[in-house]
């Protein structure tokens, strides 16, 4: 099991495959797309892997929480049942319930599309807009998630799940998100290279807002939360303008 930053996943795994037995199975707790690619982690392992056993980890963990002992949920995804049952046998005690699933594609972009929303709920609370504008944030943009997570493969149900609105609660709405707090200081008007330096560890919303951004627009999926927040990352939109932006949206049901 290896959990490492989605720059660094292709070059990890290249690095592991003559260290691993034939029957080794692979598992991961990354949470994001391959940055300049915007591939699944999942085509990443296989073409570097070949057709060795693949799982992927995900849901709502801190993993600060989960060190401590604190009650945990989360699932494991495999196109394979035995291996994703092998794989959440390894995380399975007394304080951690794991879920098992064959939706490979949903787990993962559920994981990682939340990363992006969870930036931009930051940027609401930094801008001081308080809950009402925080959990409209949420909601939508678990319609996002969906959205784009079922134009790529993945269930629906999916998306309703621990791996998706469970994390995307969890990231929005608690400071101990790197996410969410690369937001709020983004709404409080400190700019992106001064935040991550004093961040000190990976923020993979970051780099997932690019790819997200890229594969709307082939997709053609509407997505204007992630559009705002690209903008905001990187075209130096001022966040009071993307917010603005949004709300300017014309009306349509819901």
């Amino acid at each position: 099991m290896i959990a490492v930053p989605s720059h660094a996943f292709r070059a990890t795994l290249t690095a592991l495959r003559p260290l691993l037995s034939g029957d080794a199975i692979l598992a991961w707790a990354t949470k994001g797309l391959e940055p300049g690619s915007g591939k699944l982690l999942s085509t990443v392992a296989a073409e570097v892997l070949g057709g060795r056993a693949l799982a992927v980890i995900s849901g709502p963990t801190f993993a600060r929480e989960v060190a401590l002992g604190l009650p945990t949920a989360l699932t494991v995804a495999s196109e394979s049942d035995k291996t994703a049952e092998e794989a959440a046998s390894w995380l399975r005690n007394e304080r951690v319930r794991v879920y098992t699933s064959r939706d490979v594609a949903g787990v993962q972009l559920g994981g990682a599309i939340k990363n992006v929303m969870a930036i931009a709920a930051g940027i609401s609370d930094g801008l001081g807009f308080g809950a009402n504008a925080r959990a409209a944030l949420i909601t939508r943009g678990l319609a996002e998630l969906t959205r784009l997570g079922v134009a790529m493969g993945g269930q629906k149900e999916t998306f309703m799940g621990l791996t998706g609105a469970g994390d995307l609660i969890l990231t929005c709405t608690d400071n101990a998100s790197r996410n969410r707090r690369v937001g709020m200081a983004l709404g409080q008007g400190r700019k992106l290279p001064e935040i991550l330096a004093e961040l000190g560890q990976e923020a993979e919303g970051v780099a997932t807002a690019r790819e997200l951004y890229q594969l709307a627009r082939q997709l053609k999926v509407d997505m204007p939360i992630t559009e705002q927040v690209y903008r905001v990352l990187y075209e130096n939109l001022p966040p009071q303008s993307a917010v603005e932006a949004l709300l300017r949206r014309e009306s349509r049901q819901e």
